[in-house]
């Protein structure tokens, strides 16, 4: 058990308000969740779907995706009236289609626009706290330091470190160094997200890293629910378990989603990550990703929280 916040990432597509919501019944720990990015722009009103995402869970950040200051402070001042008192800026997202737009990570690369960016939302802020979200560089780890001296010129609430590269998407080794780096020259408070998938590697962190006060998870957290319960010192999940938050979910979707392809598209989703918890998963992950309707999918879906052995945790 580790005495630490942990934060669950935001995941396009994953952590959605229903998979918030399965989650905090049936396996909590999160002291944070992320919603997926909201995209505010200049027609200056939410999509449904963004504004499901923010129906005053009083755990959650909202996290807004934009390159334009007056676009964040016309976001920011209506999640104020909601009743959020935090918003995340994304400045880590890797999608090529996101980073094209100078957006996401692909902003750091623009970094008199980022300055000029944030110092329209720190100058016009509502009384919000905003924290960041970002990666260590656009293309390489040498763009870090001119990064981490203009963050540190606003007030951030506190800056969230994936120390890889837009260019390196989920690849290869994170640069530690980078994020030691930041420890030294930072003055604000820091949190690492990035490669912490099991209770292990959060375990492990900690201790190599005993001043830090909270850290992000995402991919460990889809594939093993139970993850920050472990981290607390609270069991692994069981199998039953797992088919519940399955289960749970799943009704859920049919309920806001009303069945069909958009169910199956999130529940296929799920299973990218979900499957890590089982072996021997080949032959129905693969009728998952074939089914064509939702009784082929339960078929499958059934199939491996029944009968495939649960993954020891590490």
């Amino acid at each position: 058990m580790v005495d630490i916040k942990l934060y669950a990432a935001p995941m396009e597509g994953l952590t959605t308000c229903w998979w918030r919501q399965a989650h905090r019944e049936l396996f909590g720990g999160a002291d944070k969740y992320f919603t997926p990015f909201l995209s505010p722009n200049a027609n200056l009103r939410f999509q449904q779907r963004e504004l499901d995402e923010i129906q005053g869970e009083p755990d959650t950040v909202p996290q807004l995706l934009t390159n334009r200051g007056d676009h964040f402070l016309w976001a920011a001042r209506e999640l104020y009236e909601r009743g959020y008192r935090e918003v995340n800026f994304n400045l880590g997202c890797p999608s090529g289609t996101v980073t094209a737009k100078h957006k996401g990570a692909g902003l750091l690369a623009h970094p008199e626009e980022l300055d000029r960016c944030l110092g329209e939302i720190f100058e016009g802020l509502p009384d919000l706290r905003v924290s960041v979200k970002t990666r260590i560089g656009k293309n390489e780890p040498a763009e870090w330091d001119a990064l981490l001296a203009l963050y540190g010129k606003y007030p951030i609430l506190e800056l969230i470190v994936h120390p890889r590269v837009q260019k390196e998407f989920y690849k290869g080794t994170v640069h530690r160094d980078a994020f030691d780096r930041a420890l030294e020259a930072y003055p604000g408070t820091l949190v690492y997200n990035g490669d912490l998938l099991t209770p292990s590697d959060i375990g492990m962190f900690c201790r190599q890293y005993p001043q830090v006060t909270a850290v992000m998870t995402g991919r460990g957290l889809m594939t093993d629910p139970s993850l920050l319960r472990q981290v607390r010192g609270g069991p692994a999940a069981s199998r039953q378990e797992l088919a519940a938050f399955h289960d749970r979910l799943l009704a859920l979707y049919m309920d806001r989603l009303g069945g069909g392809t958009a169910v199956l598209h999130r529940m296929r989703e799920l299973w990218n990550y979900l499957s890590g918890s089982f072996e021997g998963t080949d032959r129905p992950l693969k009728a998952i990703r074939k089914a064509k309707d939702l009784p082929a999918y339960e078929a499958a879906a059934q199939e491996i929280l029944r009968s495939c052995p649960l993954k020891d945790a590490k």
